[in-house]
């Protein structure tokens, strides 16, 4: 059977396969679909210091090839997190990372020292895509000396490796990937939703509550397949991909082009079983073609066509 095993440097992953954040829950709510002890590891929902209501309703909605989604980061808060949440998923045998976010690089720092000395989290992971308030309503993630200052915030308050979720709406990926990695940042993940919006004819309102939201699926997958492929040649540090992953073959793409792990996101919310379904496939994939370790197709990319 393939070794599909792989290593972040920082934490080792029975298979590539991690389930993105926002599409899992809390890692309990799936376990009547799918037993998470199977995957890689999963991304907790985003967690703030308070709990947050998210954004006025409707909140999703499909588009062609993708959908939508303007949740508003609704979630329980990080207390609630370690104190109910914690306990029924402390004993899966899989990495559990926990996404977390602010509104203000103080309440990154908080929600990070919240986390200190809790061993069952494997890492967190920073969610860079949220409004600044404090600098006027711009985006963390766009900004590389911003991006990097919460990098180095989150690491010198918590005792976790640290993944950074970069956004696609950036004119220069490859900029912000080396600002968080010289900030310190473990790995790097990618990428977050698209901004889009959608227009009822009938009405001439917007479709979402929020007016707009972030686009995920398959609709993405050939701008997330490029930005990943950027990133692997700008830094040095892992790279997770995705963006679009809705069977073994794309997380393949994403795995060739240097991703060392894929999320898989809006998918689970089709099918919440469908991380299983691409960890058989990829393992199916490596022994049809003779391949004994997953390792030799991370970063297999043949960049000069024959002929």
């Amino acid at each position: 059977m393939a070794n599909l095993e792989v290593d972040l440097g920082f934490l080792r992953l029975k298979n590539p396969v991690i389930a993105a954040s926002g599409t899992f829950g809390y890692g309990d709510e799936v376990r009547d679909f799918v037993d998470p002890s199977i995957l890689g590891g999963f991304v907790t929902k985003g967690l703030s210091i308070r709990p947050r209501k998210g954004n006025p309703p409707p909140r999703t909605c499909e588009t062609p090839c993708g959908m939508l989604n303007s949740i508003g980061l609704e979630n329980i808060g990080i207390d609630r997190f370690l104190e109910e949440k914690l306990p029924k998923i402390s004993s899966l045998d899989t990495a559990i990372i926990v996404n977390i976010f602010g509104e203000s690089i103080d309440e990154y720092r908080e929600v990070a020292k919240r986390l200190r000395g809790v061993k069952e989290i494997s890492a967190i992971e920073i969610n860079i895509s949220c409004p600044n308030v404090e600098k006027g309503g711009m985006i963390f993630g766009k900004d590389p000396y911003l991006s990097s200052k919460i990098t180095e915030v989150v690491l010198n308050s918590s005792d976790k490796p640290v993944i950074v979720k970069l956004s696609p709406n950036v004119s220069d990926i490859s900029a912000i990937s080396k600002a968080v990695e010289k900030a310190g940042a473990n790995a790097i993940s990618l990428i977050n939703t698209i901004t889009g919006m959608a227009v009822d004819i009938e009405t001439r309102r917007p479709v979402l509550g929020n007016i707009y939201g972030g686009l995920s699926g398959p609709a993405i997958k050939p701008i997330a397949l490029y930005m990943t492929y950027s990133v692997v040649k700008s830094v040095s540090i892992p790279i997770i991909g995705g963006g679009g992953i809705m069977d073994y073959r794309d997380a393949m793409e994403f795995l060739i082009v240097g991703a060392r792990a894929v999320q898989v996101g809006t998918a689970n919310l089709i099918d919440p079983a469908i991380c299983a379904e691409i960890i058989d496939g990829i393992r199916a994939y490596c022994e049809e073609k003779g391949i004994e370790d997953i390792n030799e197709i991370i970063g297999s990319l043949k960049e000069e066509r024959d002929g």
